[in-house]
């Protein structure tokens, strides 16, 4: 017979992650869903996702509709592939999923205590919104990127649009109502204050993460990847992922017109709106130290990044908090020194600063990055050193452990503080009957 006066035994929250990319889509921000998901399953949380069918960067074009494990239940959706590649189409193809996902909250909205809400496409937490005012459903933003602030930037729409507008209150709405937010970096979370000051004590920044135990330094003549792109006895200057109009590659190529005539290799790997002018300048420039290569597989992450001997990371300008590149982390990861390419107030400089991991240079400052370039070619032992330092700094603050504990605070403390859920457990349903 239970003690009256005994509290009654916590039972794990149910939690339903609402993203549009998810391996074995390539999208950087569904392979770090991936990985927090498998860690909060073992912080007693039980896991939802609702997702797409791959459709951003990917080999497969379909991947099973219902996955489940012990405590984690993926769900995907049918996804639309309009003009994929255009702005507009990523648009309404993230509009599309946006109403499919409104049509499955309808059926799992009272089995579930929390919402997570990513930016994948990013009217998304409008979502969380709408479901809080309809079912009560308690959520938690996870901001990537922040629009419209990133078209307005990009000149895709301006800043004085019907649209912007509209778009800046729903987000205050959005933003207002949410139990919590999360953001991936303190320059982010300034952008959202000098817009929604109301929202700032809700607020935590918990940056991106890589695996130290699945990315490990491995010496080139040993890494076949390496081997197999003749990058073995070159120093090796990697930019590995998106090469978007967010990102600067302008003061790359501009780096590796310096140094075309030196042993240097520069090797891209990945696909994105800039990537074919990338190899349009390069050819322009004669430059025959310029390696492009597509998406790999995410099985050979741990190879490519460790193929090199420098690695490098940018934000266009006026991308600043708006968006967070998640590459940073893997080179930490890699045991590689990293460049940052950025402005001057970037959080990335205070990182490789504290870390004591490489440089960081203003936009546009090719000439002197080449500079750089040229003296760690000469100086392996700096180079070791460099890269010890960041994979040791990365194992103290940005392993899968240390943020998915943080993640988890955060949505505990949310779902807990919503008893009439929580304590409810004549309403609730193991993972394997939610739908």
């Amino acid at each position: 017979m239970r003690n009256g006066n005994a509290p009654e035994p916590q039972r794990p929250v149910r939690l339903c992650i609402i993203t549009q990319f998810y391996p074995p889509d390539y999208a950087a921000t569904g392979q770090l869903i991936e990985e927090l998901v498998t860690h909060l399953a073992s912080q007693d949380l039980h896991v939802q996702i609702f997702t797409g069918q791959p459709g951003y960067a990917f080999q497969k074009n379909s991947a099973p509709v219902i996955e489940r494990s012990e405590q984690v239940l993926i769900r995907r959706s049918r996804t639309s592939r309009l003009w994929p590649q255009r702005i507009r189409g990523k648009a309404l193809n993230g509009l599309l999923f946006c109403i499919r996902s409104g049509l499955h909250l309808l059926r799992i909205s009272f089995n579930k205590d929390i919402l997570l809400l990513t930016t994948a496409p990013p009217y998304l937490p409008i979502l969380g919104y709408l479901a809080s005012l309809v079912f009560g459903l308690p959520y938690v933003c996870l901001l990537y990127d922040l629009y419209p602030d990133v078209a307005v930037e990009l000149n895709v729409v301006p800043a004085k649009h019907w649209l912007t507008q509209v778009w800046d209150t729903l987000n205050y709405f959005a933003w207002k109502n949410a139990k919590a937010i999360i953001v991936l970096s303190s320059t982010m979370k300034d952008r959202i204050t000098a817009k929604c000051p109301d929202v700032e004590d809700k607020i935590s920044v918990i940056h991106s993460w890589a695996n130290p135990s699945w990315i490990v330094p491995l010496a080139k003549q040993d890494n076949w990847f390496a081997q197999e792109h003749d990058l073995v006895e070159k120093f090796t200057v990697l930019y590995s992922g998106n090469m978007g109009r967010c990102h600067d590659v302008e003061t790359i190529l501009d780096a590796a017109c310096h140094l075309q005539k030196q042993p240097i290799q520069f090797v891209f790997i990945g696909g994105g709106a800039k990537r074919q002018d990338c190899i349009d300048r390069a050819n322009e420039l004669g430059l025959t130290n310029c390696l492009f290569l597509p998406y790999q597989d995410k099985k050979v992450l741990p190879y490519s990044l460790t193929a090199c001997d420098l690695s490098l990371v940018s934000i266009a300008s006026g991308m600043e908090g708006l968006i967070a590149p998640s590459k940073f982390y893997g080179s930490l990861a890699a045991g590689r020194p990293v460049v940052v390419i950025c402005e001057p107030h970037s959080y990335l400089r205070q990182i490789v600063f504290e870390a004591g991991c490489g440089a960081a240079f203003n936009l546009g400052e090719g000439a002197a990055l080449a500079e750089f370039i040229a003296h760690l070619a000469t100086d392996p032992k700096l180079v070791t050193q460099m890269g010890d330092r960041g994979r040791r700094y990365l194992e103290a603050n940005f392993t899968p452990e240390i943020i998915a504990k943080q993640y988890s605070q955060v949505l505990s403390a949310t779902a807990r503080s919503q008893p009439h859920r929580v304590n409810n457990t004549t309403k609730s349903s193991p993972i394997t009957r939610s739908s």
